[in-house]
């Protein structure tokens, strides 16, 4: 037994740390595990100061490319255990971050119950799962995590087995030497239906059974049962924008394989309710209603002629069995004995439900069980419907314009709708919403793009005519950028029904302003879209409106500090747009899991939201890896659903701390840092000539690319413009050559220029959103490493002007490092936050020689060396550090 590859006050990382220090030795071998084992201990001296900079190196040049290959498995799976114990431990979780406490804050400020229950009735908070590109992992390697988190569970417990009857430590050591032997990587590209059923699994197998439960919790705390608020979406299989991949049948398969998850646990939970039900009529009284239910379901088996929620049960059953056949078009796992008639809709299934469970209940009338799996399941059903999740619609404005155009021309409306001004456009765009009749007939020849998009658009139609509505509610436009663009959608939305001038239910159209310009133009379009006479029923009649707000695309065009500005002073501009046209705003939060792309504690993005911009209705992006973080397992899906909901809860209705001296103040102050920030961000990334070649040799952009980790492309188009990049693999490529820069630059040089230092620190103290985008920013600083960094822009040597490039950017992390020390009065990175600290800490020796080998395999691939052990260490290397560093996409 040697000593254990990991260094850390959590018992959890330690235990798990010393197995998996066992299992490179037995498995990998003793020169492996002396290897590993010299060069982490080496790196951790460093870190301590107890070693020079240099004392890594040797271990790493010894290293074969075997050796390096089985090493680089090893570093990764550490920080993985690491992350599960660590989740498992709550470090990431804010203690206050629960319902039942933002209950007690609410009523000490003196909210009552009634305005709880008033919000909650109206309300709707929901992550949105994406697919994009920055997990990694392959789902393999996760599940055996999920299961070594299960198997920690039950020695929590005191278990010694497992209910299969294995010894929970020998299972543990077991699942952990299959993730040795498992290949990390995948063998072939990820294709839009392996995502859909990768999101699939965090659907059914955590989000189904956790909802319910939680609503259980807190219908206690709240002393009611409040309303289904909490819901889920998906952009998976429905987000198009830049992805060709995505079609008509990618639609149907996602909305299709939800159904039959969703219906198939609907069946199992009938089914063991039947068993659990044994009430018979001789023992205690049954309603009218049970006994009708009873009679119409052709159970007359003799053996349960007295036992009506049984007979009752076993007609439900049939009917969601049908229900499953003819949405899914095959027959359910379990098909039953009898026959039944498909449930229309999921309020016809729950009211069947409502019939068991009010004959259940002490007045046979009206009070739901709210305990026990039959609560759990009617939950279920007014959450998950027949959909599972909402899935949203997405398409970029300019692919809108070019089908319309196409639509216009050859249906003989407008020859050149392209060529049309703004309000040439909105005056006809008008005019065709005021008639109920599609543009295109059926013996029209269409281009492959429109084709393609009109295909998507009845597939939409047919999928909310099988599972409702609510199986699809929003089309999304990327990069809007005025009123046309949100008309357009409608008129290719009444192609298939999905809006009409006298329509109910009709699909909501949702702009996401994403450019900094975007961001300040987003009230005055939102002005003009409802005072229209066209658009303006329609939203009356559904109570509110969407709008989306980009983090990602707008970090990437005005920086890290100019962008989460931008972001609020959005929010707080749409909010008396929204009063005067009477409608509840709901934000829609493009957020990603770095902090350059809106990254960080949830909790605490949310309660910094401007005053009035949240009111119970919020929805907010989950991808790649924090998906995987967040909702991999029940108790860390539970700990952050929680925590939105109580985040949302404070931000709806806790009084407004800030006067309105403080409020013109602080707003002055940080239009002056966001004009200082924005002018240093955009020099440097736009106004430098050869930057974009400097960012492209500097980091592994290029490598990231040939990894198999999504099935859209990293750029829309083919060109190299930063412009034209997608703002996740450029985060994650800073991110990679730890240099973070999305999620600081600029900042430095504001705190520099601006002269009232201690203004800023008052800001840090008593504004929530000044504290949260410290906060954020901070953490980063605590992940970069300029030392790392400069050794990645050796990379860059042949670009003209790297190593200026490079002095800029260390210099302004330094500012940015500097300043915000100073304001908010701390010695080091970190100093007020010891958990997350720690955290950092624990991972630093475990990147660093990473980083190391990433950059010498990086020089040889592109020296042109060949051999396939080198392109598979590059990636594995991106797959190790984006799992120690965690929200790194």
């Amino acid at each position: 037994m040697g000593p254990p590859i990991q260094i850390s006050q959590n018992p959890d990382i330690r235990y798990l740390g010393r197995i998996l220090g066992d299992v490179i030795r037995a498995y990998g071998g003793e020169k492996l595990f002396r290897q590993t084992e010299y060069i982490r201990s080496s790196s951790v001296d460093r870190h301590r100061g107890i070693a020079g900079a240099e004392a890594i190196d040797p271990g790493l040049d010894a290293l074969s490319l075997d050796d390096t290959v089985a090493f680089v498995r090893g570093f990764m799976l550490f920080s993985m255990l690491a992350n599960l114990a660590e989740d498992r431990q709550g470090v990431a979780a804010e203690p206050e971050a629960t319902v039942a406490a933002a209950l007690d804050k609410l009523r000490a400020d003196g909210i009552d119950s009634d305005a709880v229950a008033a919000l909650l009735d109206a309300a709707l908070i929901a992550p949105v799962l994406t697919a994009h590109p920055t997990e990694v992992r392959r789902k393999s390697v996760l599940d055996h995590k999920n299961r070594i988190a299960e198997l920690m569970r039950l020695r929590d417990a005191g278990q010694d087995e497992t209910p299969e009857g294995d010894i929970v430590e020998e299972a543990i050591r077991r699942q952990i030497v299959l993730l040795w032997q498992t290949r990390p990587l995948r063998m072939e590209k990820l294709f839009v239906a392996d995502e859909i059923d990768n999101a699939l699994t965090y659907l059914r197998d955590v989000f189904v059974p956790v909802l319910p439960k939680l609503y259980a919790r807190w219908e206690k705390e709240l002393g009611r049962r409040p309303a289904s608020f909490l819901r889920v979406g998906s952009w998976i299989g429905g987000d198009r924008d830049g992805n060709p991949f995505v079609t008509a049948e990618t639609l149907k398969l996602a909305t299709s394989r939800n159904a039959a998850a969703v219906l198939g646990h609907y069946a199992d939970a009938v089914h063991g309710l039947g068993a659990e039900l044994s009430v018979s009529s001789g023992l205690a009284p049954v309603p009218e209603a049970v006994e009708a239910l009873a009679e119409a379901s052709g159970d007359n088996a003799p053996s349960r002629r007295d036992e009506p929620y049984r007979r009752a049960l076993s007609g439900i059953y049939a009917r969601v069995c049908a229900t499953y056949a003819g949405i899914v078009g095959k027959a359910p796992p379990r098909p039953p004995a009898l026959k039944g008639a498909p449930y229309a809709t999921p309020a016809d299934f729950r009211r069947d439900l409502l019939i068991i469970a009010n004959g259940l209940s002490a007045s046979g009338e009206g009070q739901l069980v709210g305990i026990g799996a039959l609560g759990r399941l009617i939950r279920a059903v007014e959450v998950f419907g027949f959909h599972l999740a909402t899935l949203d619609m997405r398409q970029n404005s300019a692919v809108h314009e070019r089908v319309l155009a196409e639509l216009l021309r050859v249906s003989g409306v407008e020859s050149d709708y392209l060529a049309l001004d703004e309000e040439a456009r909105v005056a006809l765009l008008r005019r065709e919403l005021g008639v109920n009749r599609p543009l295109a007939a059926a013996w029209h020849q269409w281009s492959e793009e429109t084709a393609g998009e009109l295909a998507i658009i009845h597939a939409a139609a047919d999928i909310r005519a099988t599972l409702g509505h609510q199986a699809i509610l929003q089309w999304i436009i990327s990069k809007a950028e005025s009123l046309s663009d949100l008309l357009e959608v409608h008129v290719l939305a009444r192609e298939a029904g999905l809006w009409s001038a006298e329509g109910k239910d009709t699909l909501m159209v949702v702009p996401l302003f994403e450019t900094i310009a975007d961001l300040g133009d987003a009230p005055a379009i939102m002005a003009r879209y409802f005072a229209l006479p066209e658009i303006a029923p329609h939203i009356a009649a559904r109570g509110h409106q969407e709008v989306m707000i980009g983090y990602s695309d707008s970090n990437k065009d005005g920086g890290y500090l100019t962008s989460t500005w931008g972001l609020h002073q959005a929010s707080d501009a749409l909010t008396p747009v929204f009063d005067a046209a009477d409608t509840a705003m709901q934000l829609f939060h493009g957020r990603g899991g770095a902090v350059g792309r809106g990254g960080g504690s949830a909790f605490a993005a949310i309660r910094a939201q401007p005053a009035g911009t949240v009111q119970g209705r919020i929805r907010i992006t989950e991808q790649g890896e924090v998906i995987a973080a967040k909702y991999g397992t029940a108790d860390s899906a539970a700990t952050n659903l929680e925590a939105m909901v109580s985040a949302s809860l404070l931000a709806s209705l806790e009084p407004e701390g800030m006067g309105d001296a403080n409020s013109g103040r602080f707003t002055a102050a940080m239009d002056a840092l966001s004009s200082s920030a924005f002018k240093a961000y955009r020099g440097l990334v736009y106004e430098t000539p050869t930057f974009k070649d400097f960012f492209r040799a500097m980091t592994p952009i290029a490598e990231i690319a040939g990894l198999k980790i999504g099935s859209r492309p990293s750029s829309r188009t083919k060109s190299t413009a930063i412009e034209d990049l997608r703002a996740i693999p450029w985060v994650f490529s800073w991110a990679q050559a730890r240099t973070m820069l999305p999620g600081w630059f600029g900042t430095g040089e504001a705190f520099s220029e601006f002269g009232d230092k201690a203004l800023l620190a008052d800001m840090a103290e008593s504004w929530p959103f000044f504290a949260a985008l410290l906060g954020n920013m901070e953490m980063v600083l605590a992940k970069s490493d300029m030392g790392i960094a400069a050794r990645y822009a050796e990379l860059a040597s042949g670009v003209e002007g790297h190593a200026e490039i490079f002095t800029r950017i260390r210099d302004g992390w330094n500012r940015a490092h500097d300043g915000l020390l100073a304001i908010t009065g701390q010695s080091r990175l970190l100093e007020k936050n010891p958990a997350l600290e720690a955290s950092i800490r624990l991972r630093l020796p475990y990147i660093e020689p990473l980083n190391l080998l990433q950059i010498e395999l990086m020089k040889r691939h592109r020296a042109g060396e060949t051999d396939p052990r080198i392109a598979e260490g590059i990636q594995l290397t991106i797959n190790a550090i984006a799992t120690a560093l965690r929200n790194s996409g």
